[in-house]
């Protein structure tokens, strides 16, 4: 039976985004729930000043953040949650008592998703990239007691870079996550600047992206023995959350 309640617009803000897993999964999801009264857009902006007109959309009911605004979208919003305060990103927003609030899914996703791929025992983990993707990765790994240590083309204190990665490192922490956009479609032959050949059946490689299916990241891991995931799942997991937080 139709489900008939006022229009209700969602969308996915972010750049270059026509790849986007997030229209795909909740165009598919309103079809099979026969939710005709529910629309979700790409908003595919060159700047986050941009923002403002997304946000005074009649009917705009729930928003998607993604890169390279998961952290610029902060200062446009009105409240963040426990959550997203301590994380200092945001990936979804909800309106509530005519207030824009951001939240983080991002963490119930990736938590799922390396729990999935490793069981309940997680080990040391290198980090590559410290934009707004990595710090719900952060979030999680120390909620889990993970030692950590971040992985950047512009080390600031306390953090690497891919020159410093050596053969003692890649076996004292041998959880490999990238939290960088390299390799993602259509820039498929990219990939973060690592020594593989130094990887072997020992390291666990977890690939943030999931497009394409297995990175050129991840290739390069498996043909040295390592274990290999994608995004996919976290990405699952991060939407049903956000649809949650809209509903």
């Amino acid at each position: 039976m139709e489900k008939k309640t006022k229009f209700r617009q969602f969308g996915l803000i972010g750049k270059d985004i026509e790849y986007s897993f997030s229209k795909e999964y909740f165009e598919k999801f309103f079809l099979n729930n026969n939710y005709t009264n529910l629309n979700y857009t790409n908003f595919d902006i060159k700047n986050i000043s941009e923002v403002k007109n997304i946000l005074n959309i009649k009917n705009i009911a729930g928003l998607n953040i993604t890169i390279p605004y998961k952290e610029k979208i902060i200062p446009y919003l009105d409240d963040l949650t426990e959550t997203a305060q301590k994380i200092g990103a945001v990936n979804t927003i909800y309106f509530k008592n005519n207030k824009i609030i951001g939240d983080n899914t991002d963490v119930i996703g990736f938590e799922y998703a390396l729990k999935s791929f490793m069981g309940e025992y997680l080990k040391n983990a290198l980090v590559l990239g410290t934009g707004g993707a990595s710090k719900a990765v952060e979030f999680v790994l120390k909620k889990n007691n993970v030692e950590m240590i971040f992985v950047s083309r512009n080390p600031s204190k306390n953090e690497l870079q891919y020159e410093d990665l050596n053969q003692e490192l890649l076996t004292n922490y041998p959880l490999i996550i990238n939290c960088t956009p390299l390799g993602t479609f259509p820039k498929i032959e990219n990939s973060p600047d690592i020594p593989y050949n130094l990887i072997n059946v020992k390291n666990y490689l977890f690939d943030l992206i999931y497009n394409p299916k297995v990175t050129t990241f991840m290739k390069r891991g498996l043909d040295n023995g390592a274990k290999i995931s994608n995004g996919l799942h976290m990405l699952i997991k991060q939407a049903e959350a956000s649809w949650k937080l809209w509903n």
